[in-house]
């Protein structure tokens, strides 16, 4: 396909992005991506300093292409993650949960590009000032944690588009090549791709998520624990429990108290199904099978180029 904005950015050959999940997204599924002319992302939040460092370097070893790193920016030791990030080199890096303010002069004045996530288009226009290279406006379809307004892809993508000059990725319910040609209709340079990631023999997640992602239907997903950071989760026992508790109307402590500590690792990296906090996009009623990262790339981008004829006889 010809070059677009992201693409000439990220000097990648497709503008698809493999977002960097907690728990899924090591070295082996963002040099597979890479590799398969996507941009491969690992995901920094659930990894110690230590631990990013060897995945950055084994990623580096994977693949000679392009590939970046999601830091959160609510991270407790972020002064050594970006130190870490900036010592191996990384080009790439996407940061959110946070103020872009923060980090993004710094790391461009080390040769890095930045990306901030949003949920809305305040946020976006405050990346914008901020001096990112890019958004990615990610809608309420989108699994893990997700923004308060509940605005979907759909709508959030144009309204973006509107506001901002600089280049835009879609994110949130897209899995497939007529999701990202949707996607590109209203308005975005790229899309960036989680859940369906989520299902493949990279991803480093626990294989019992993957096999629950694959059977999870429509409506099988809903965002919850708003009072805390609203996140978007498959429906297991630990979900249950939080609606129960929702319906004695708890505080904010009694949530917290629920919740515990490593609720995210348990589900997703261990594979508790019953006590984890399972997070996934509610695209997971439209993924049927757990397959190499490589086969998904090519899959969509030919989905999307078919898409795109069909399309020009409407």
């Amino acid at each position: 396909m010809p070059n677009n904005k992201i693409t000439e950015l990220f000097n990648i050959q497709y503008p698809i992005i493999q977002a960097g999940m907690v728990w899924a997204s090591g070295w082996k599924l963002a040099s597979a991506v890479s590799n398969a002319g996507g941009l491969g992302i690992i995901g920094a939040g659930s990894m110690y300093p230590e631990i990013l460092k060897e995945h950055i370097e084994k990623c580096t070893k994977a693949t000679d292409k392009p590939f970046a790193v999601n830091v959160p920016l609510l991270y407790p030791d972020i002064d050594k993650i970006m130190e870490i990030i900036i010592q191996e080199k990384v080009e790439i890096v996407f940061t959110s949960a946070g103020n872009p303010k923060t980090w993004t002069k710094h790391l461009q004045e080390h040769g890095v590009k930045v990306v901030h996530v949003v949920s809305g288009v305040k946020f976006a226009l405050k990346s914008q000032e901020a001096g990112v290279d890019a958004v990615v406006a990610e809608g309420f379809e989108a699994g893990g944690h997700n923004g308060r307004d509940e605005t979907t892809t759909f709508t959030l993508i144009p309204m973006v588009k509107e506001k901002i000059t600089i280049p835009l990725i879609a994110a949130g319910g897209i899995a497939t090549g007529r999701g990202m040609l949707a996607a590109m209709v209203l308005g975005a340079d790229a899309v960036q791709v989680g859940s369906r990631f989520v299902a493949t023999p990279e991803a480093s997640s626990h294989q019992n998520f993957k096999e629950m992602v694959v059977k999870a239907q429509e409506g099988d997903t809903k965002l919850t624990l708003k009072e805390l950071a609203p996140v978007r989760l498959l429906k297991n026992k630990f979900f249950e429990d939080v609606q129960k508790l929702y319906a004695e109307n708890p505080s904010k402590e009694r949530l917290i108290e629920l919740l515990g500590r490593a609720r995210a690792k348990k589900g997703m990296f261990e594979g508790d199904l019953e006590e984890g906090e399972l997070e996934i996009g509610q695209i997971s009623g439209l993924i049927h099978e757990i397959k190499p990262a490589a086969e998904i790339v090519k899959e969509m981008m030919h989905e999307f180029e078919a898409a795109k004829k069909e399309v020009s006889n409407l």
